[in-house]
């Protein structure tokens, strides 16, 4: 870290450099994605939801998605869970394993999970959620952050719910500017992310259609918030962290991040997992939208890795 610079902001005591974020994301914010996005400068990590109950149950999934190298602090523990007794729970097993924050995720709209009154099912219950973070921060030693939407279309109660995170002891309030409803439909709403951020005096990260590198900076405009975490624009062109626009960024520098991203897809899940898991990557990198069905098929069928590399290098050089 460059003591020299001066923080954008902090976490409590943290300070964070930088002002772009990639999002937690189920399923693609995993070691070898988000330690490429931090490399290419996202400000700190965030891992995948972990659920409460799998912390606290033997599996041995937790462990894996919240396996972290020094390199990528600070380092945010994503959690999960609609019983503030499980979360403390839950939190105090995995501090131990040295995160710089922990994050209660209230955002997550998928059925299984907000249908149960975890992720943004817990936004209909303020009272919850204040129990929830005044357990949290009497307890722990590290930041307790907050994840959140603008809550369900009949019950939009996010400038409560930011305060109440904010009253009960948290250290910051991350929103995406849609509902529970819209998914990741629709336009998301920068005022109201501009509306908690003039409300709480803790610092706010924006989030919803972060595309370009324009847009980090339009929505900072608009919403003055102190940092903006991207998502799916960050799945087809990480480099959005180093500041380039998908068509800006060379081919020798993609070239360069897939050979990494697969490297270290295939030393974390192993050579057949990993290669596996990549592909979705690749697909995205490579712009393969743009390939008829038989030719995306052909470039992602199951291969060795190393013969993998071989037909990205050939697509390579055809875009070169």
């Amino acid at each position: 870290m460059d003591e020299t610079r001066t923080p954008n902001f902090f976490i409590r005591d943290i300070p964070i450099y930088g002002d772009t974020i990639l999002a937690p994301m189920d399923g693609y914010s995993d070691w070898p994605f988000r330690s490429l996005c931090r490399k290419l400068g996202s400000a700190m990590s965030y891992t995948e939801f972990v659920k409460v109950e799998k912390i606290l149950s033997r599996s041995k999934e937790p462990a894996k998605r919240l396996y972290f190298e020094e390199a990528e602090r600070p380092i945010t523990f994503q959690i999960y869970g609609d019983d503030p007794d499980l979360i403390l729970k839950a939190a105090l097993k995995i501090q131990p394993l040295d995160p710089d924050i922990i994050d209660i995720n209230m955002g997550c709209p998928a059925k299984s999970i907000a249908d149960r009154g975890a992720g943004v099912g817990m936004m209909p219950t303020p009272l919850k959620i204040a129990r929830t973070f005044r357990k949290l921060t009497a307890v722990l030693k590290v930041p307790v952050t907050g994840k959140i939407r603008l809550g369900w279309d009949d019950n939009k109660n996010y400038k409560l719910i930011a305060r109440v995170v904010e009253e009960n002891g948290g250290s910051l309030i991350a929103i995406h500017g849609r509902t529970k409803e819209q998914r990741y439909s629709g336009n998301a709403d920068w005022d109201a992310i501009a509306e908690v951020k003039s409300l709480v005096k803790i610092p706010v990260i924006g989030s919803g259609d972060v595309r370009t590198v324009a847009d980090t900076r339009r929505m900072k405009r608009h919403t003055n918030c102190d940092a903006v975490m991207i998502g799916r624009g960050a799945i087809a062109n990480p480099w959005i962290f180093a500041g380039l626009d998908r068509e800006q960024v060379s081919s020798e520098l993609l070239h360069e991040t897939i050979r990494e991203h697969l490297q270290k897809s295939v030393q974390f899940y192993g050579e057949e997992d990993g290669q596996r898991l990549f592909r979705k990557y690749a697909v995205q990198y490579l712009l393969l939208k743009t390939l008829d069905r038989n030719a995306r098929k052909e470039i992602l069928k199951e291969r060795p890795a190393g013969e993998f590399l071989e037909i990205l290098n050939q697509v390579y050089a055809a875009l070169a």
